[in-house]
């Protein structure tokens, strides 16, 4: 079983579609870069996977395991292994970012 299958994904955030028709396939073991100019949806992509309210899927699927993704609360999600990152995070006294993660992957267990 494929582990996330995207098919025919619309997203809007107000009345802005921001992704028109994505589908994509992640096997199993794979890792992929979603790569793109500023404005192309990567983050939006990135955010709707985790969950974030202020995104409207108006039509297509998202399955992990063959579940679907989009019927789970973000807290779900992040158990299953999907989450966001910054690439700058904000700074927290006393926790570093191997603790961090640490935490992350043990909340999965």
């Amino acid at each position: 079983m494929d582990q996330l299958v995207i098919q025919d994904l619309h997203v809007s955030i107000g009345e802005q579609e921001i992704i028109r028709g994505l589908s994509l396939t992640v096997p199993k073991g794979e890792v992929h870069a979603i790569m793109g100019p500023n404005g192309s949806g990567k983050s939006t992509l990135a955010k709707v996977l985790a969950g974030h309210p202020d995104y409207t899927v108006t039509s297509g699927s998202v399955l992990m395991d063959g579940g679907n993704l989009l019927e789970a609360e973000a807290d779900e999600r992040a158990r299953k292994g999907l989450f966001m990152a910054f690439q700058y995070p904000s700074e927290i006294p006393g926790v570093t970012i191997a603790n961090f993660l640490r935490a992350a992957v043990q909340a999965r267990m």
